[in-house]
């Protein structure tokens, strides 16, 4: 029989972890190849992870709500063991309450299992002290270390445990069972503290001599210190609601986001009545052709696709002093799930899709993203964000960028406002349909000039919409 490692699979661009969710298997089932043997969730997206052989679970290197890197181990498989199964069929079978041997020219001796005591063996304790060598460094195995860095136990603390490894070893056991009793307020190793030292009693008592001035030292101003979070919970009328993983995640995202780029948000204003217009007259008729129901969402797409091409940095990425400039387009779409958390699912190459194509991805990608179907490759490689913050009744906002990216795109509600159009006859009031337009973008590359030069574009492509194109 041979072992074959179960590794966690690499989900998409830039996903370097993943938390185990849930074990559908457990040491000894059997699993097929291809059958599922745990959920994972990234920051993007909940999978499955499949068998990759078929045999039964020998171990699982990993708890649940343990953050697991891709390509570690998380479990290993027994393979071959059909095989064994069917030899073991073969076998001579001895009838039950036998007291004798039997023998066969071509076989060793059989002998009946019901009629062999079992052996005792004595019982061991399974956490024996070992005497650690202070000759060198102590090894430890990467998952004993990741357990001790989620459990934030420091490499002094490591160092005395003790293991029950080869050599002294401490092992996943060891660890676990330490971190058990560390939670209880007892560990079963203490720390050794070092002794203070007595200190010399003086043989006779001198007068002392004048003590000399000692010089003065400069001391250097210490560096802020982070604040601590100060703790609100009270005892009155409350209700404690602990974070969901997925909540978590965007929590981290949002502040990682305002911690690494310098966010600046410039406005517009855009008259959209020949967008509405054109929506109105033609949607039945969309959706019965196409079987496709057309929103504004792909209509805004289209216009942020044709103004990225004339300012590419805005759809780039920084890494150190270093400016990427994507030259593929790959459109994230801020969307609502059910349960008031937000996924972001990406439109590739929306540049080369026409309006059809986007009105399809769009639907397709949010109905995906509602229902929970969503693959791990839906969610990245984003290059530019949008989000409709109207279609909760907002008439602006002001999004955070959706790292790596440099900037995120947001439309408000529509609204019908009385406004000033200029026109060849004059100036005149008219009933308008209107919108504002906000971008948030990283200020250390894309300065002040072309932020608000982008939303201006956006805002004329969308006011130049042809009322009387096809579709």
């Amino acid at each position: 029989m041979a072992m074959v490692d179960l590794v966690m699979p690499k989900m998409g661009e830039s996903i370097m972890e993943a938390t185990v969710l849930k074990w559908h298997k457990k040491p000894g089932d059997f699993v097929k190849q291809d059958e599922s043997v745990l959920e994972i969730a990234t920051d993007k997206v909940d999978s499955e992870v499949p068998s990759t052989a078929e045999g039964v679970i020998q171990e699982l290197l990993y708890n649940e709500n343990d953050v697991v890197p891709v390509g570690a181990v998380i479990a290993r498989i027994k393979v071959g063991v059909g095989e064994e199964r069917e030899a073991e069929a073969e076998r001579v079978q001895v009838p039950a309450q036998s007291a004798h041997i039997e023998f066969h020219p071509t076989r060793k001796a059989v002998v009946a299992e019901d009629d062999v005591s079992a052996e005792e063996i004595p019982y061991v304790p399974s956490h024996i002290p070992h005497t650690v060598k202070s000759e060198g460094a102590r090894f430890y195995s990467p998952l004993v270390l990741n357990i001790a860095a989620n459990e934030k136990i420091p490499m002094t603390e490591l160092e005395h445990i003790s293991g029950t490894g080869n050599e002294g070893r401490v092992t996943k056991r060891d660890i676990l069972e330490y971190v058990a009793h560390r939670r209880n307020g007892a560990p079963p190793v203490a720390v050794p503290k070092a002794e203070p030292r007595p200190e010399p009693q003086p043989q006779y008592i001198e007068k002392p001599a004048a003590a000399a001035p000692k010089p003065v030292e400069r001391k250097e101003t210490p560096a802020p210190q982070p604040i601590q979070p100060i703790a609100t919970i009270s005892g009155g009328n409350v209700e404690i609601i602990e974070m969901d993983r997925m909540r978590r995640l965007i929590s981290e995202h949002m502040v990682r986001s305002k911690a690494t780029s310098a966010h600046v948000t410039s406005f517009s204003e855009a008259d959209v009545t020949n967008l509405v217009l054109w929506r109105e007259k033609n949607k039945k008729e969309f959706e019965k052709r196409e079987g496709e129901k057309i929103t504004f969402t792909p209509l805004f797409i289209e216009a942020i696709v044709h103004c990225l091409k004339k300012f590419p940095w805005l759809n780039s990425s920084v890494e150190g002093d270093k400016i990427i400039i994507k030259k593929d387009i790959h459109i994230g779409m801020a969307t609502a799930l059910p349960s008031g958390n937000l996924i972001v699912p990406v439109i590739k190459n929306a540049d080369q899709l026409s309006l059809m194509g986007l009105t399809k991805q769009v639907n397709g990608l949010a109905n995906s993203a509602r229902t929970n179907k969503l693959r791990p490759d839906d969610t990245s490689g984003g290059t530019f964000t949008f989000t409709n913050v109207g279609t909760f009744g907002s008439l602006m906002g002001t999004p955070v960028i959706n790292q790596p990216q440099v900037a995120i795109l947001a439309t408000g509600a529509i609204k019908k406002r009385p406004v000033v159009v200029e026109t060849e006859m004059g100036d005149s009031i008219a009933i308008r349909h209107m919108m504002y337009v906000s971008m948030s973008y990283d200020h250390r590359i894309i300065d002040g000039s072309m932020g608000a030069s982008f939303v201006t574009a956006v805002v004329k492509e969308l006011e130049s919409f042809d009322i009387n194109r096809t579709f």
